[in-house]
């Protein structure tokens, strides 16, 4: 088919451009091995004729429209070399109809230095995007009675709702790294009660266990995305950012976590134990997705409306030039509309 047509809040915060410049270049380091995909799909050639556009892709987010499932992951925030992978993947998203969530945005709370490394409305057009918060950022907002500040940082980029990132592992062994004072889900609960706006909670490389996912599925949100344990591993990142005596001893928790198809399977079960008070009505599948083949067959496990998300898979096509991004989603588009059409899930 080829192209489609078209810690704590402070006045003296310090940049993160350098942790950020860290995490684009250790991001494709801290990849987990991939899961074995043999034997997920019956191969029917004889029931479909080729697809000769993206009709079956067609899908919605938050009532908006998208050519197919496809999420842009939250990545960078920060630095000179985010700015334009922003501007590539947010043009990306545009021409092609997806979502996307930016990198953490913790910056522009403080400053408006960075603010054009972020403004990508006018590239992505109408399509779904989201800020982005850590969970500390937001903590400190609600502790301060300020979190009218997180509706000023969605004005400011014309975001369609806040991502909030839960980071606990990541945090601790961040050299930087801040505290929690309460959990996590209480601090979301307080910016649902005050708030009106799209919310997104993810995790940001570990994934999530059943009780944190049921307290999630609980509350209102616009989605819960996976961020799950066999992509890039924030935890094991800032291992490797830090001083390796240290670093050893947390090694462990490295391989803690919560992959994509054991996420699929835990919110299933969810869906049918909460009934009517199963709340959130969407997710984001990520964490470990390496092709258009896992995103499929994990949406089509899926009892919830599910799109899949990738972040470093795009990032490595988003630093090098538009063109190679643009020919990188061609294929994911293609591979996904022939899985669609020609392979169906084992049962």
């Amino acid at each position: 088919m080829g192209k489609a047509e078209n810690g704590n809040f402070s006045g003296d915060e310090i940049d993160a451009s350098g942790r950020k410049k860290d995490h684009i270049d250790l991001a494709f380091l801290a990849r987990a091995a991939a899961a074995d995909i043999d034997g997920r799909f019956d191969y029917e050639p004889l029931l479909a004729a080729h697809p000769m556009d993206y009709a079956s892709l067609a899908t919605s987010f938050a009532a908006k429209a998208m050519q197919a499932p496809i999420w842009v992951s939250s990545m960078t925030g920060g630095t000179e070399k985010a700015s334009i992978i922003n501007r590539n993947l947010a043009k990306a998203c545009g021409a092609f109809k997806l979502g996307m969530g930016l990198g953490s945005c913790r910056q522009l709370l403080y400053s408006d230095e960075y603010l054009k490394d972020f403004q990508m409305r006018s590239w992505i057009g109408d399509q779904p995007f989201y800020a982005n918060l850590g969970i500390a950022q937001v903590e400190s907002l609600v502790e301060a009675g300020r979190v009218d500040k997180i509706v000023e940082l969605l004005k400011k980029l014309d975001a369609d709702g806040l991502i909030i990132h839960i980071n606990p592992l990541q945090e601790w062994l961040q050299p930087e790294g801040d505290r929690f004072k309460n959990p996590p889900i209480k601090t979301i609960s307080e910016v649902l009660e005050k708030l009106d706006i799209n919310i997104i909670v993810k995790e940001v490389g570990q994934g999530m266990g059943p009780r944190s996912m049921e307290a999630l599925m609980r509350l209102p949100l616009t989605a819960i995305e996976f961020a799950a344990s066999g992509g890039t591993n924030f935890a094991l990142m800032e291992i490797m950012r830090t001083d390796p005596k240290v670093g050893k001893d947390y090694y462990p928790l490295v391989n803690i976590g919560h992959s994509a198809l054991e996420m699929v399977q835990m919110s299933n079960r969810l869906v049918k134990d909460l009934g009517s008070k199963c709340l959130t009505q969407q997710v984001i599948i990520s964490g470990g997705i390496t092709d258009f083949l896992d995103g499929y067959y994990l949406m089509e496990q899926s009892d919830l409306p599910a799109i899949y998300g990738q972040a470093s898979g795009f990032l490595k096509f988003a630093m090098v030039d538009y063109e190679t991004l643009e020919a990188y989603i061609v294929k994911q588009l293609d591979g996904l509309s022939l899985a669609k059409a020609f392979l169906k899930i084992k049962s």
